[in-house]
């Protein structure tokens, strides 16, 4: 017999329709409302509810998400339950509200179908065996349950005046775990705890840890709420929106974009080693939360890592005649430079699998060494990219930073071949000459291994961390001065020479290239202006004075905005380019060069000079006054040219008889060698024999042909050594009218770089010693008698190349 709500007896009958519940413990005494969807469960209440008693049995499910359990997924302990009221929803399920009265033991099921319904026994609590250990559990589980509700949780507001009437301990026991909120398991093994004191001593357990974790969750709410910051603000808000949109249906994608970084991994044919750390940092990045700050450093490495060109290269353009004349479109003669690329391609197209030159061109400002990168991608048909290597200091900006530092990147190499989305471009390490070191590591040590084929097959960036193979990339460096490139970077490169180009080479390139270029940018046509080539060449030597091309750029853009301007006021007359124009235009001449020599004079000499514009002469003076035998030295001279005269007075007082000067002359006599312009600095020791020329010309009171200019480093021996810049300073002395020059023996070598159309206009003297030297530049008969004088044979070149014809 039990007591239902209204305090009646009542019969438990032999079997019962059964329920199960989902989610949930029902305790004796338990008043809770249910929700009942399933067919055969609607089935077990209307069997109840057509029964006088309304009994029915309810026993929780051990696996919430069976739709259809079997008597194995059904706990076999349950209450005994009444059903006190029942309606119908539209939906088509029933609502019930039931009161647990008694625990029962399912015996064994009558069925199974359409309804379960199961022989029960009714069980009854055991009691406590000591009346004084149960009051003070009954006390401790009170207060606890107190604490619990002070410290935050959620539970019926009138259950402490309800726990102060029950003095059964079972029935304490029972409503206190009703309203736990625990779990099933947890929950059921309550239920099947016979012992009123053990079950007390259950809950006070429970109640317990609970405490533990309230009073945590009480400290760290305490510490949040000093510590909040927007950002923690912006992640709660997050959280909340995601959870609503889960609720929606509308749940984030983050297993959708998981699944495409994999298969971008997949698709960027990565080597083993790339593709293994990437898929080792996607795995970290799906185990992280998406607003960890971590999270968006491993999604930028990752893109990187997909990003980066791996396995994607052009196909090169092997075409050997088309390549030649993109070049030859792009660049005025350059044939040193068309040629290694055309050899490169010849190689290329014989042998598929080769690593990449390594070239530096090596000139000054404006001779197109960037511009002919830019040439040479389009000739192979590859990408191009151009890094600036001026100014840098920092090792990072080739290696990379490491990932430990905020806002890490890649190095430069890196960031270009991303950019271009290859791995074979033609890449223009611009400036390489104006590295800089400083506490953050020398760039140029760093690009010992960029620019080494036996290593940069497998060049590891710090950011990228795995290795890339550079070998198939064409590296093209450019510098200014060779002398500021450390010996072992040098080394690395295949040196190009790029001297500045002739009046005549300047001549040809304005009229093919720039003319064109600055007409169509100026808005104007060949109608509105014409420019002849002696107009072209009044603005090279009077307003330009360069190796290069810019200024001539800037100057011709200058005539083509003032054509520009009489254009745009109405004034449609073409504007021919002559001398007279361009004085108008652009005023008086910038640069006036030296005048030539009208007579052969006594202490001057005709010399040669290379300077970074093209060449230039030298007329170096000497006079000779009452002294004490010193040399003065003017003309803002370096120290290696004044160690040039020093040298070559050493060696003019140890011949002096042979030169026909009185050696008593030097005690007596003060010497001062000048050479004009001191506001300019001058350097170098190719003006030696010049200056000892000129020495021996004023001692020896011998006048020296003005006709002759002569280039070439003395020796305390009397010997003429080499010099460079032989084709530069050969096209200085034609252009001042000058057609014999005296070089050292060993240039003869070098006469090869000079143009076919100027060597044929030159006669070249070359020399070993410097008694050759004064047998063609002084002029004297007399000089003749006192001195010796050895056959000088000249070399000149036959106009059409070929071999070399003796001059007498």
């Amino acid at each position: 017999m039990v007591t239902n709500y209204d305090g009646e007896q009542i019969e438990i009958p032999a079997s019962l329709p059964m329920l199960p519940v989902r989610d949930i413990v029902v305790f004796p005494y338990m008043i809770i409302p249910l929700f009942v969807g399933r067919d055969s469960s609607i089935k077990a209440v209307e069997e109840s509810l057509a029964r006088n008693d309304r009994l029915i049995l309810l026993a929780s499910q051990k696996d919430i998400s069976d739709e259809h359990p079997n008597p194995d997924g059904i706990y076999q302990i349950g209450t005994i339950a009444m059903i006190m009221r029942m309606r119908k929803l539209p939906d088509g399920r029933i609502k019930i509200l039931t009161q647990g009265l008694c625990k029962a033991h399912i015996d064994e099921y009558v069925q199974t179908n359409p309804f379960f319904e199961a022989k029960v026994a009714r069980i009854d609590d055991r009691p406590p065996e000591t009346s004084s250990e149960t009051e003070a559990l009954m006390r401790t589980v009170r207060e606890q349950l107190e604490k619990v509700i002070s410290l935050g949780k959620t539970l019926s507001p009138d259950i402490l005046m309800v726990l102060d009437d029950i003095t059964d301990p079972g029935r304490l026991a029972d409503l206190v775990a009703s309203n736990l909120g625990l779990k099933v398991a947890e929950a059921q093994g309550i239920l099947e705890t016979t012992n009123a004191g053990e079950r007390l001593k259950k809950i006070n357990e429970i109640l317990q840890k609970e405490l533990e974790i309230l009073a945590l969750q009480a400290k760290i709410r305490s510490q949040a709420k000093d510590e909040m910051t927007k950002s923690q603000k912006e992640y709660f808000l997050r959280e909340q929106i995601r959870a609503i949109k889960s609720e929606l249906g509308d749940a984030d994608s983050k297993g959708e974009e998981m699944q495409e970084l994999r298969d971008k991994v997949a698709s960027a044919k990565m080597p083993p080693e790339a593709e293994q750390e990437a898929l080792k940092q996607l795995a970290r990045l799906e185990r992280m939360h998406p607003d960890a700050s971590e999270a968006s450093m491993l999604r930028t490495y990752i893109d990187w890592l997909i990003d980066m060109p791996w396995s994607k290269s052009t196909k090169d353009t092997l075409d050997i005649v088309k390549a030649k004349q993109i070049l030859d479109e792009d660049h005025y003669n350059m044939t040193k430079v068309k040629e290694r690329v055309l050899e490169y391609l010849a190689v290329r197209k014989l042998k598929e699998k080769m690593k990449g030159p390594i070239l530096c061109f090596a000139g000054p400002p404006g001779v197109g060494k960037t511009s002919l990168g830019k040439s040479i991608a389009r000739a192979l048909g590859r990408e191009f990219v151009r890094i600036s290597l001026g100014g840098v200091k920092d090792e990072s900006e080739i290696r990379g930073h490491r990932r430990t530092y905020v806002g890490a990147l890649p190095g430069r190499i890196v960031q270009g071949l991303k950019q271009v989305g290859t791995n074979n471009p033609v890449f223009v390490l611009d400036e390489i000459d104006k590295l800089g070191s400083d506490f953050r590591g020398d760039p140029s040590a760093a690009l010992l291994e960029v620019l080494d084929p036996e290593q940069n097959y497998s060049f590891r960036d710090h950011y990228i961390n795995v290795a890339f193979d550079l070998s198939n990339v064409m590296f093209l460096a450019t510098a200014n001065m060779l002398d500021t490139i450390p010996g072992p970077l040098r080394d690395r490169m295949e040196i190009i020479q790029l001297p500045g180009y002739t009046e005549e080479e300047k001549v040809r390139i304005a009229q093919q290239y720039l003319i064109k270029k600055q007409i169509f940018e100026n808005g104007i046509s060949d109608k509105h202006v014409a420019f002849r080539e002696e107009g072209i060449k009044s603005i090279i030597e009077g307003y330009t004075r360069e190796a290069g091309l810019r200024n001539l750029e800037r100057t011709i853009a200058t005539i083509c905005r003032k054509t520009a301007k009489r254009v745009a006021e109405g004034n449609e007359e073409k504007v021919t380019v002559t001398p007279e124009v361009v004085s108008k235009f652009l005023g008086p001449a910038t640069y006036v060069r030296e005048d030539e020599q009208d007579k052969d004079e006594i202490g001057i000499a005709t010399g040669l000079a290379w300077t970074q514009v093209g060449g230039e002469i030298l007329y170096i003076e000497t006079t000779a006054m009452k002294g004490k035998g010193g040399i003065t030295l003017t003309g803002q001279m370096g120290e290696v040219m004044k160690e040039s005269a020093q040298a070559a007075m050493g060696f003019i007082r140890s011949k002096a008889p042979e030169f026909g000067i009185d050696e008593d002359m030097f005690a007596k006599t003060d010497l001062h060698v000048h050479i004009p312009a001191g506001a300019i600095p001058k350097d170098g020791p190719s003006a030696g024999i010049t200056m000892a020329t000129a020495i021996v010309s004023r001692l020896s009171k011998v006048p020296v042909r003005r006709d002759i200019a002569m280039t070439g480093e003395i020796t305390l021996t009397g010997k003429v050594l080499p010099i460079g810049g032989l084709k530069d300073k050969a096209l200085a002395a034609m252009r001042h009218g000058i057609k014999t020059i005296i070089i050292p023996d060993k240039n003869k070598k070098d006469l090869e770089d000079i143009p076919e159309e100027y060597r044929a206009k030159l006669t070249f003297i070359p020399v070993k010693t410097f008694d050759e030297v004064l047998a063609c530049a002084l002029t004297s008969s007399d000089f003749v008698k006192r001195g010796p004088r050895k056959k000088v044979t000249p070399v000149k070149f036959r106009k059409g190349g070929g071999s070399l014809d003796k001059a007498a």
